[in-house]
């Protein structure tokens, strides 16, 4: 059984839809061979991050970069998995009120010294809210499983 990690920041009632959409798009009813762990950055560590096959990020912008409780996961975890995780089939969402990139560039520079490996390119849920970013999300979370449970990521 493939582990899939989804580890998100939701302080707010939409980016808890987000989350739940990852989640929801990851136990699709045809992905049987994937277990699913969805964890606040807080509630994640190195431990999940060891015992996971593939991780899908999620953050707010804040401030042209990615939330503080991302960054927490980051900084408790970097270390105790850089030589055991290289090359972790990873992707990442990000709420971005503004254009996001700012955010982007600071995850893909922690994901590049983990030497982690993008499935996708980051996805960028710009302005205001809009219906289809669940959707965005959902197809994102259900890409990752679908994709371990195949053994192609």
């Amino acid at each position: 059984m493939k582990r899939l990690l989804i580890v998100a920041h939701a302080p707010s009632p939409n980016t808890q839809r987000l989350r739940d959409a990852a989640e929801r798009g990851a136990r699709h009813p045809d992905i049987e061979a994937v277990e699913i762990s969805v964890k606040a950055p807080l509630e994640a560590g190195p431990e999940d991050v060891t015992a996971c096959d593939a991780i899908l990020l999620g953050t707010t912008e804040n401030l042209g970069y990615m939330s503080g409780a991302l960054k927490d996961f980051f900084d408790r975890s970097y270390y105790p998995v850089l030589g055991e995780k290289q090359g972790l089939p990873c992707a990442l969402y990000v709420r971005a009120g503004h254009d996001g990139t700012g955010t982007r560039r600071a995850v893909e520079s922690i994901v590049t010294g983990l030497r982690w490996r993008w499935v996708q390119a980051p996805l960028l849920l710009r302005g205001d809210w809009q219906e289809d970013f669940e959707d965005q999300v959902e197809e994102l979370g259900l890409y990752l499983a679908a994709g371990l449970e195949a053994g192609v990521l």
